[in-house]
């Protein structure tokens, strides 16, 4: 079974959860959904995330389709699953179902009850001895989970805790963070470990310039993301600017409060990726106008990028 490591890189798309119109869990879906990502060079898989619809699913539904994933991938990629939870037997109870099931590692994000610095690292301690062994991914997300955790936190973090091999960087704003960890690595000759960004990829140009490694995140077209990621490894950063900007309306549509998973499942649904666009209640729903701004969107995407070439 393949770990995640310190070295991981590229992008680990943020998986859908796929229903059927009356709002059964979609197992046959989920198989076209892992194709079509790893199809478009996903590096990695991440599963049970905030955009994921996790919080829908019953403890039986979430077994039975990260088992399908992990069938359907093969161990071609890794994949990560979110087991955030408000105590730690829930956390501890997920984190061995999926691993046991060959999952390369969890991702957990702070409770909002922490309220200073050293509740966050004594909270990320406790998480490191309750999971032993499974390495975990930190996921900073100020936006969604109220904690905001200093960058001196997240390196104490990543000094005494080794099971701790990457940073799922959501802060917003937030490049100077990026800089920060690495050039206080450098300094203190301390562990370098991997930084994979969210928030859809609005900054992934940018962020891999700082030094990240790749992106953790969900995009109704992920090939945007690999491209990006792709060109700038291969010192070609303005073909990396090029490829963002011409998908980027599309991105900042996708990324509204309340309607974006709506968003990337009606283009997901529209690229054949999954069968049905429907969201488990409760969920955004599109209107008429909404659909013809995205209909718009893509036809627009598609010349600039006809132009790009």
């Amino acid at each position: 079974m393949t770990r995640l490591t310190e070295d991981a890189k590229g992008v680990y798309v943020i998986a859908l959860t796929p229903f059927t119109e009356n709002g059964d869990l979609d197992l046959v879906s989920t198989d076209r959904m892992v194709d079509f990502y790893l199809e478009r060079g996903a590096t990695g898989l991440t599963v049970l995330g905030m955009m994921g619809e996790a919080q829908k699913l019953t403890i039986d539904e979430s077994q039975a389709y990260v088992r399908r994933i992990l069938k359907r991938v093969g161990g071609r990629v890794p994949v990560v699953a979110g087991v955030s939870a408000p105590g730690f037997a829930q956390m501890k109870a997920l984190t061995d179902m999926v691993m046991n099931d060959g999952a390369a590692g969890v991702m957990v994000a702070p409770p909002s009850s922490l309220r200073n610095d050293q509740q966050i690292l004594n909270y990320y301690k406790q998480t490191a001895d309750f999971l032993g062994e499974t390495p975990f991914v930190l996921q900073d997300f100020p936006l969604v989970t109220g904690v905001t955790i200093p960058v001196s936190v997240i390196q104490a973090v990543i000094d005494q805790l080794p099971t701790c091999v990457c940073l799922k960087h959501e802060d917003w704003p937030g490049l100077s963070k990026i800089t920060a960890l690495r050039t206080m690595a450098e300094k203190s000759g301390g562990r370098r470990i991997s930084i994979l960004c969210g928030n859809g990829g609005m900054f992934l140009p940018e962020e891999m310039a700082r030094g990240a490694d790749g992106a953790m995140t969900g995009f109704g077209y992920p090939e945007m993301m690999r491209d990006v990621v792709n060109h700038h490894n291969a010192g070609n950063a303005d073909r990396a600017q090029d490829i963002f900007d011409a998908y980027l309306p599309l991105a900042r549509y996708e990324q509204q409060p309340g309607l974006g998973l709506a968003i990337r499942k009606y283009i997901m649904a529209k690229r054949g990726a999954i069968a049905s666009s429907t969201l488990r209640k409760p969920g955004g729903e599109l209107s008429r106008d909404d659909i013809a701004e995205i209909e718009r969107l893509i036809a627009r995407q598609t010349k600039r990028l006809q132009e790009l070439g």
